[in-house]
């Protein structure tokens, strides 16, 4: 995700590359350009934060992944903001929409952070975010009456490297029987509150509870996949629900389905994309549309959803600096649109 960053900002006028913080020490001294798998381009990765903010950038595009990404994050951020640095982030999910963030003691240190720092952070991406509950308002703009919104994800996931992230959080490659964070009561609820309480607001109505549900289906072979091997007959699919109720009926539902391959859980939403996101919804007009990243059949698509998550950040850049400091969410931006894409 940071590579995917760093490519866009040097390829742009408008935005300059001034440092990069990195965590593995190997990396540290090493031009970025190197790092990401390209030409030099006379930045140097750091290994300390203090260096980073001593370049008194305007904003830091915050991208760092693991098990743990918010107990480690939000200290980050705090520092950042507290130091006048604005922050766009992919890595906290539940900031989407800072009101319903889970841990109500960091989204306060947060907010003292952003007022004393006079700065904002913004967290967005493409699942959570563009594809969980921007494009559904977006279309909501057609409608007369509705009666439920249900976005989807159908993903192909073998690309994504991080293991921790894939087994012990989400359970794949895992027995049936173990339990995975996803498993933890409660969790997909506040995973995916997020996107559903946001949607609330925008719509204007008031969600007394969100019920989250997971189910799992097992590979019948060993997978390859970027992390490592799912063995047959562990778990190589998994399908999350999280439905919020307004006026007793499930009226905001949110649905993720993740696969190690194409053909595990052939009786699940499939899709010939890699990535594909729909809305549905019932009302008056009935509306239903999808979207698919990258080319179809595997040529692609995951890496294209990682762009896309990037860019949803790295184009908010001078909307967020722009911006009122404070905790911000998409509905207190207009539509952050990308400048110098052509060419």
């Amino acid at each position: 995700m940071g590579c995917n960053a760093i490519g866009a900002i040097t390829r742009r006028p408008d935005l300059d590359l001034v440092g990069v913080w990195v965590h593995a020490p190997e990396k540290v001294g090493r031009d970025v350009g190197t790092l990401c798998g390209g030409e030099p381009i006379g930045v140097t990765a750091t290994g300390d934060v203090d260096d980073l903010i001593g370049l008194r950038p305007d904003c830091v595009v915050y991208a760092a992944s693991g098990p743990e990404r918010d107990a480690a994050a939000v200290p980050d951020y705090v520092r950042l903001l507290e130091a006048g640095i604005n922050v766009v982030t992919t890595s906290s999910t539940g900031l989407i929409y800072p009101p319903s963030y889970y841990a109500p003691q960091w989204r306060a240190a947060l907010d003292a952070a952003a007022k004393a720092g006079r700065a904002s952070l913004y967290a967005s991406g493409i699942f959570p975010g563009f594809g969980s509950d921007q494009l559904a308002l977006l279309l909501s703009t057609l409608s007369k009456t509705i009666t439920r919104v249900t976005v989807t994800e159908v993903a192909l996931n073998d690309h994504y490297p991080v293991a921790e992230v894939m087994t012990d959080a989400m359970g794949f490659a895992r027995p049936l029987d173990f339990e995975p964070l996803l498993k933890t009561p409660g969790f997909i609820a506040m995973a995916w509150s997020a996107p559903i309480l946001l949607m609330a607001e925008a719509l204007g109505v008031q969600v007394s509870e969100v019920r989250g549900t997971l189910d799992r289906q097992t590979a019948d072979r060993d997978i390859e996949v970027a992390f490592g091997t799912v063995p047959a007959g562990t778990c190589g699919a998994v399908r999350t629900r999280a439905a919020g109720v307004v006026d007793g009926r499930e009226a905001i539902v949110v649905e993720h389905i993740i696969r190690m391959a194409r053909d595990v859980a052939p009786d699940w939403p499939a899709s010939e994309f890699d990535a594909t996101y729909r809305v549905d919804i019932d009302g008056e007009p009935e509306v239903h549309c999808w979207m698919a990243l990258g080319a179809a059949e595997g040529h692609g698509a995951g890496r294209a959803a990682m762009t896309a998550t990037a860019m949803r950040v790295v184009n908010a850049i001078p909307f967020v600096v722009d911006a009122p400091p404070g905790l911000l969410s998409s509905l207190d931006l207009p539509n952050t649109l990308p400048r110098h894409v052509f060419g």
